[in-house]
């Protein structure tokens, strides 16, 4: 490929899963399973083979690409199109989206073999790649939001792809609302920079930021730019699940597992990073909206990952762990490493979609059980997805050397050069988070993996508490999980049924995984932070915001970097944690019921997710559904049908009960009436020269 870019072969990038959906989802009965699959695969294989030649010529022969592809219409001077901005970062986003979704398509094949809807799911999941790519590819606001919503659709379809499971229901339903609310704030911020800016175009926008950042919010003292950006960076909260609007994405869970590695650790929810680090001509211009989104992520960072601590759903443990890596991305915003957060967001990709399908791997192996308190052990029965769930543990605790080791010690050391307010705080949490992940991971995988084997003769389900419930994994009658459980012990003849490895088409994704989540890092720092790929996509004020700057000068290459991680506090911290977890949960299991027993009121907080849920429900919503009876009874049924409505008519019809009284029907009156109307009209022309006369 040229350094020119032909805009027929980007437009077949996310064309291409786009048929591939329409394929598998209209014309899936007549193609059958292996033809939904295989369309569906192919499409996304090309997307990706033609998205790694788009990056390789951007990072070889500088290519770049930004103009319209298709113009939809013109309002007044605003141009609505479908248009491609192809950078530094628009490539790299493309082969990561692409590679994930081509690897949670290949491993689709084997989990969800058994299941109805078999095309179907890979119709949405292809039609989910079309939309992020659309998303990272736009060169305009309206595309941007049709990519946005877009992807937020198809979520919706995917949480509740087991229709019949309340619990689905609940949850995608969940996550429409709480997303609603970020778009909401989303979609005002786009509608500020229309209405000041005059465009949808990012360029254009960009190089009316100095105007933007001269103006204020009319009728009050806040300046425009600060607003425009805390209601564009509301919106990454709601679809990056950032505290408060976090709570949708561990209900999530209750979707597929392919589609929680896909969606909600890979691609979907890092599209809030991704829009900020697009948007970072118009940040740099807010110190109050960075420290709002550093102190944002920061809280989410640390209190996030206390929750992983009392989870004993698999997939919840890794979901919390997604919510708090999100916050170390979002803090790295706020301290202006836009380049750092967007690293981080490449290699947790990578380990964090390996976790999820590393974790729906033991699902299968222990026939749809969830609950790690009944695993343990594994190893020797599963060691290909032994092996790389470690390696996926040790990336995204931060191990020297391994891919989220570079990027979360980058987050770290770059909030420790910001001076923004909220700095201080959001260090700590950064730090204290580093603890904490380990100790919640390493949990979950000596748990899991290692100690005695609790799989014989393990509980019924129901017999644990609500965190450890299952994944009826297609199997849910619409009656909740024990049926299927049932069915599964049913098949193997007893409750005490020995795990197994899963098939290759499960087990070669995840090693396809696990080699960029040790690796990538190592390769792709000096490019990612300290080289040119993202020169044209971010924009930084290096004196306000120092950060990147200070990281440059102390940076000395990626083995340097390593060997001197193996010294500094993160580095011990994570040590302390994985060896706190083995005590715990390997030579000493009593300890952790013991502090079960003396801080249960702590545990209670965390198990019931600091109430958020409840607060939710019984505070926003009942004020919700109040408002709503107060504007359905006073607004709609008292004004506008009891007055508007209904009173128009009570006047009229009183207004005609009095005319109706003159018309009698004698000639005479109406004559009488005609004579009088004629003496008043008469009468009122003539009376200013009456008064004239009178008054001479």
């Amino acid at each position: 490929m040229s350094a020119q870019l032909s805009p027929h072969l980007l437009l077949a990038v996310p064309l291409a899963p786009l048929v591939g959906a329409i394929a598998a989802g209209f014309f899936g009965k007549v193609i059958g399973r292996s033809g939904a699959h295989s369309v569906t695969i192919l499409g996304v294989l090309v997307a990706f083979i033609l998205s790694a030649m788009t990056l390789q010529s951007v990072v070889v022969d500088g290519a770049h690409y930004n103009a319209t592809v298709y113009e939809w219409m013109q309002v007044g001077g605003l141009t609505m199109e479908v248009g491609f901005l192809i950078d530094g970062l628009t490539a790299m986003m493309m082969c990561v989206v692409t590679f994930v979704s081509l690897m949670v398509h290949v491993y689709t094949i084997g989990y969800m073999a058994e299941e109805d809807g078999y095309q179907r799911f890979f119709s949405y999941i292809s039609l989910f790649t079309f939309s992020m790519l659309m998303l990272v590819m736009s060169n305009n606001l309206l595309q941007l939001f049709f990519g946005w919503e877009a992807v937020g659709l198809v979520s919706y379809l995917l949480i509740g792809f087991y229709f019949k499971k309340p619990t689905a229901i609940a949850a995608n339903m969940k996550a429409f609302l709480v997303n609603r609310v970020g778009d909401f704030g989303f979609i005002l911020g786009i509608g500020l920079i229309v209405a000041y800016a005059g465009t949808l175009n990012y360029s254009e926008a960009f190089a009316k930021a100095e105007v933007l950042s001269q103006a204020t919010l009319p009728g009050t003292g806040w300046m425009l730019i600060t607003v425009i950006c805390i209601c564009l960076f509301i919106g990454a909260m709601g679809k990056s699940a950032q505290f408060p609007l976090h709570v949708w994405l561990p209900d999530s869970m209750e979707g597929p597992t392919p589609i929680s590695a896909l969606i909600h650790a890979a691609t979907m929810v890092t599209a809030g990073i991704f829009m900020v680090t697009r948007m970072s001509p118009l940040f740099e211009l807010s110190d109050t909206a960075l420290s709002f989104i550093m102190v944002i992520g920061a809280i989410t960072a640390l209190f996030m990952g206390f929750l992983g601590i009392v989870q004993n759903d698999i997939k919840r443990v890794v979901a919390y762990s997604t919510l708090s890596q999100l916050g170390y991305m979002t803090v790295a915003l706020g301290a202006s490493a836009y380049s750092v957060a967007v690293f981080h967001l490449m290699t947790h990709a990578f380990f964090k979609a390996l976790l999820f399908l590393a974790a729906g791997s033991v699902i299968m192996g222990m026939h749809h059980d969830q609950d790690i308190r009944n695993m343990g052990g594994l190893r020797k029965y599963m060691p290909i997805t032994w092996i790389t769930a470690l390696l996926g543990s040790l990336a995204l605790i931060g191990t020297p050397l391994f891919s989220g080791f570079y990027s979360k010690d980058s987050i770290i050391e770059a909030v420790h050069a910001s001076h923004l307010w909220g700095s201080g705080f959001a260090y700590f949490a950064v730090v204290a988070g580093v603890f904490v992940t380990a100790f919640y991971s390493f949990r979950m995988y000596f748990l899991v993996f290692h100690g005695k084997e609790r799989f014989h003769n393990k509980p019924l389900p129901g017999e644990h508490d609500a965190h450890g419930g299952h994944d009826a994994h297609g199997h849910d009658d619409g009656h909740g999980h024990v049926a299927a459980i049932h069915a599964k012990a049913d098949d193997h003849g007893s409750h005490d049924s020995t795990p197994h490895e899963s098939p290759w088409v499960v087990t070669l994704p995840l090693v396809l995984l696990a080699i960029p989540s040790v690796l990538i890092g190592y390769f792709t720092i000096v490019p990612m932070l300290y080289g040119d790929l993202f020169k044209d996509s971010i924009l930084i004020n290096a004196a306000l915001h120092p950060a990147m700057s200070e990281l440059a000068s102390a940076f000395h290459g990626p083995w340097a970097m390593a060997v001197h991680g193996l010294g500094t506090l993160p580095f011990w911290l994570a040590l302390a944690g994985v060896v706190v977890a083995y005590v715990f949960y390997v030579l000493k299991p009593e300890i952790p019921a013991a502090c079960a027993r003396n801080f249960a009121p702590v545990i209670k907080v965390l198990e019931n997710k600091y109430y958020m849920d409840w607060f939710n429900e019984h505070v926003l919503a009942a004020g919700a559904r109040l408002l709503g009876r107060g504007l359905w009874n006073g607004g709609d049924v008292a004004f506008i049908d009891g007055a508007l409505v209904n009173g128009s008519a009570r006047g009229i019809g009183a207004l005609a009960s009095v005319v109706r009284l003159v018309q009698t029907g004698y000639l005479y009156w109406y004559a009488l009436v005609m004579i009088l109307g004629l003496m008043g009209l008469m009468t009122w022309q003539l009376w200013p020269y009456l008064g004239h006369l009178l008054g001479r």
